[in-house]
């Protein structure tokens, strides 16, 4: 597999508080055994071997022709000397990076004062990482392995500064650019992260994916871009993540509440999507990307174009992608699962030898059909919404079915975002800024005969702050100490459905955190502590409009006829403690153990306290409840990882216990039925929406991921991993019914094996050739929320999957363009996933012996071209 794994569990039980105190006291411990060390210095020339790979390198303070903040070599191969060209040699820390000419050379200048690591890689060779001390000139020559097994990868997710993979002790995984290129059939940069081992999603249609992390996720996950958190309605089921995926690079993901450095919604974990790397300086690059996927006919363009001219850079990235509804042997074409989506991002910045500054700006506007699952009873054909009464629907045609055309009823989300992050070199350490604005506008429009009026219409406005400086506190340890949080404002534009309040949140949270390395043992320990603060607005409806009900905030309107209290005045804060201890053993170059424990703190969403009202994506009424306590849980990790010559394996265990956890359960009427509520005049059924309720308990989720990678051959790979997941709910105090035991959105057990072929050499104009055949057992799902019917059992199933891509090279060498070719579901499997939301869409009177709810995609032939783009920049030539 393209990802690499670091993640590991212990069970422990004590509370958050304890955790917190002996925390403090640990740090401490570590900050004391310093002193003595603060005024040691990096020595000036290095000579060693990488820990991993066992490449050598040479590193040393240069000759006199050299200046303080430079840094060149040559790469060469290990075993035959020869140069290596087209290395990468990349400084994360800096965002800067450059390539091996023909003669395995590579040069930077103007690098800022400071102790950087530097990661060079080379397609067929072991990966290298070397901290250097930039202080003084740097030459650096590495002599590169080639090695059988993937990179040893680099990690910035949730640290102040980057490091090794197999060095940082939270719970994490790497995914490449190589993996999302080869998986980029589903048109979603979620669903394309959802098969790595421990992570899922919940989707609604192929376009809309929610990520889970070890079976949590809404607003316990954080998802960001470059580490600045994406903000659109998290709590929302239908409410996907507003990202361009052909602008993005790689992802890194943490798994539970590891990550210092994100605060309080980061419980279930981090997903961090990062955008391409700034290219060499003096050169232009780029591509032009087209994709097809032959089940709904996706279309997915995308031209992208970057800079770099003394230090100088800049970036830009223009998508369009078009879609018509899915089809699969059981439902025929899913009406309502069409959809349209524009994106738009630019960048500029500087390179300079203080550090560096970038401003981003991006725009995300999707358009996405609103599935709600009806059908005639006697066919079981879809039908639509024809009129605001409802009374009777219409057969969908199959001219509809098979078009384009986003229907009357849909939704359009659009997130326009504009933020900076910066490093720069400050004192004996680095000032690390971010600082964002975004605005996201949701809008549900779900009248027929009215469409340019949105039933739900939601503003939210977020500004995002995060400042923190890293420094070394003499020989072995790096400290962190930071803040951040962010200022929220939700408002209504004109609608309808009011599922949520007007409301105010801000958050505030200081944190430390400090690593100390002991030769083969690295040690890492943090706290922080949060406060978040709401304010939510009293509202009323007014009902005296006959069609469409009036929102109504500030004075009290509840003297006039026809008007009711839609949410009541609300102020709320809540704060806590939340901390990491954790510690990494190189038993050998080839065997290390990893262990984690940390407590993580999350305040209820506004939708958990407030909620009164329909989401008509959702086909839910939401209500909420103002006594909410805040969650926390206390997570232990333990795991090993072996690496061979020619094979690979990882085992990873968690068990995550967690205090006053909000989960929604369907509520019933006084028959004992499913509480059905009239959102909009509908008299009939269809039109009419499930009532769902908040509701605390103590939960436990526990489980592990194991994989193993053999290499039989150098060019073949057989990839195997599982992931385990157990939800159970352990009440409040007293016996829990069966019905309750499980927790809702629990991933069944799933397995993976992958056969790849690797041909760097390729045959003909056809390089770096690859060929896969994947196939995935889920487990059948027993264990869920059955109570109310809000879940239902989940047959198990088994996807067939292949692939093959290659570059394609002109007789002169030079890469005319990219081809992958990626085939899911071959089989044409007809199954339900229990991340499905679609598998609950239906008629409320489903006939008997008909398995209701709608199936997941069938089979899928991908087609995707990038066509590379380069140009050479003038560059001054000194004297």
């Amino acid at each position: 597999m393209q990802y690499r794994t670091a993640k590991y569990p212990l069970s422990l039980s004590f509370s958050p508080s304890s955790f917190f105190s002996v925390t403090i006291f640990l740090v401490l411990l570590l900050v004391l055994g310093s002193t003595g060390q603060l005024n040691a210095k990096t020595p000036k020339s290095l000579l060693g071997t990488d820990s991993v790979s066992g490449h050598a390198f040479t590193a040393s303070s240069g000759e006199d022709v050299f200046t303080e903040g430079t840094l060149e070599g040559v790469i060469t191969d290990k075993k035959t000397g020869a140069p290596i060209s087209g290395a990468s040699i990349f400084i994360p820390d800096l965002k800067i990076g450059a390539v091996t000419d023909s003669a395995g050379h590579y040069a930077f200048k103007h690098l800022p004062k400071g102790i950087y690591l530097v990661h060079i890689t080379a397609i067929g060779y072991g990966a290298v990482n070397q901290k250097l001390n930039f202080d003084h000139p740097q030459h650096l020559n590495v002599t590169m392995q080639e090695s059988w097994v993937e990179a040893d990868q680099v990690i910035v997710t949730g640290l102040s500064k980057a490091t090794t993979l197999k060095r940082d002790p939270v719970p994490m995984v790497a995914v490449s650019k190589t993996y999302m290129d080869i998986h980029a059939a589903s048109g979603n940069v979620i669903a394309e992260l959802a098969s790595v081992p421990g992570v899922s999603a919940v989707t609604t249609g192929p376009n809309v994916a929610k990520p889970f992390i070890r079976g949590l996720g809404y607003n316990r996950v954080v998802t960001a871009e470059n580490g600045i958190r994406l903000e659109g309605q998290q709590w929302g089921d239908e409410h996907g993540i507003e990202v361009d995926q052909n602008a993005i690079n790689n992802a890194e993901i943490i798994k539970g509440p590891a990550s210092l450095s994100f605060g309080p919604d980061a419980i279930g974990g981090v997903v961090n999507l990062i955008t391409a790397p700034t290219v060499p300086e003096g050169s232009i690059k780029g591509s032009v990307t087209g994709l097809y996927g032959t089940n709904n006919g996706l279309v997915n363009g995308s031209v992208a174009l970057q800079g770099n001219q003394g230090g100088f850079v800049w970036g830009a990235v223009a998508s369009a992608k078009n879609a018509k509804n899915y089809q699969n042997q059981h439902d025929g074409r899913v009406y309502g699962t069409n959809f349209k989506e524009r994106d738009a991002r630019f960048m500029v910045g500087l390179n300079k030898k203080w550090g560096y500054s970038y401003l981003h700006a991006s725009l995300f506007d999707d358009e996405q059909a609103i599935p709600d699952g009806s059908r005639d009873s006697a066919t079981r054909a879809f039908t639509r919404q024809i009129t605001e009464a409802d009374e009777q629907r219409q057969i969908v045609p199959a001219s509809v079915l098979n078009s384009y055309d986003i229907p009357t009823l849909h939704q359009r989300v659009q997130l326009y975002r504009i933020y900076n992050t910066s490093n720069i070199k400050l004192g004996g350490g680095n000032l690390l800024l971010n600082l964002g604005y975004q605005y996201s506008h949701r809008r549900e429009f779900t009248h027929p005969e009215k469409p340019e009026l949105p039933g739900l219409n939601l503003e939210l406005q977020t500004y995002t702050y995060d400042a923190k400086y890293n420094f070394v506190m003499g020989t072995g340890y790096e400290a962190t100490v930071g803040i951040n949080g962010m200022y929220q404002d939700n408002g209504f534009g004109e609608g309808t459905d009011f599922p949520i309040p007007a409301y105010h949140q801000f958050d505030f949270g200081p944190f430390f955190v400090i690593k100390r390395t002991f030769n083969k043992l690295d040690l890492s320990a943090g706290a922080r502590y949060d406060t978040r603060s709401f304010k939510g607005k009293a509202a009323y409806i007014d009902n005296t409009d006959e069609t469409y009900p009036r929102l109504y905030t500030g004075a009290d309107p509840l003297n006039q006829p026809g008007v009711e209290q839609q949410f009541q005045a609300m102020k709320r804060n809540f704060n806590g403690p939340s901390g990491s201890l954790g510690a990494t053993y190189n038993f050998s170059n080839s065997f290390l153990l990893k262990g984690n424990i940390s407590t993580g703190f999350r305040s209820p969403s506004i939708a958990e306290l407030s909620a009164n009202g329909a989401d008509p994506g959702s086909q839910i009424y939401h209500v909420g409840n103002q006594d909410f306590k805040p969650e926390y849980s206390v997570q232990g990790d333990l795991g090993a990882f072996l690496t061979q010559p020619k094979w690979t394996a990882s085992a990873e265990l968690f068990v995550n216990h967690i205090e006053n956890y909000i989960y929604q359960q369907q509520l019933l009427d006084a028959t004992g039925q499913p509480e059905r509520v009239d959102a909009g005049g509908n008299s009939d059924p269809n039109g009419q929406y499930s009532k769902f309720g908040y509701v605390q308990s103590k939960a436990r989720i526990m489980g592990g991921e194991f994989n193993i990678d053999i290499h039989p051959f150098k060019w073949l790979h057989f990839a195997n991993s599982m992931t385990l997941t157990y939800g159970t709910n352990l009440g409040t105090g007293t016996p829990v019914a069966d019905s309750l035991k499980y927790l809702p959105f629990i991933p069944p057990m799933h397995t993976h094996s992958e056969l790849r072929g690797e041909w760097q050499e390729g045959f003909g104009p056809f390089k770096n050739l690859y060929a896969f055949c994947g196939f995935d057992h889920y487990n059948q799902q027993d264990r869920f929320f059955a109570a109310y019917g809000t879940e239902t059992y989940t047959a198990g199933y088994n996807l067939l999957g292949a692939g093959i891509g290659a570059k394609v090279a002109s007789a002169k060498g030079r890469e005319l363009f990219s081809l992958y070719i990626e085939g899911t579901n071959l089989l044409d499997k007809s199954y339900q996933s229990n991340m499905s939301r679609l598998k609950y869409f239906d008629n409320p009177n489903v006939p008997e012996g008909v398995q209701p709810g709608i199936f997941n995609m069938g089979r899928n032939i991908s087609f995707k071209v990038v066509v590379p783009l380069s140009f050479k920049t003038l560059t001054k030539v000194a004297g």
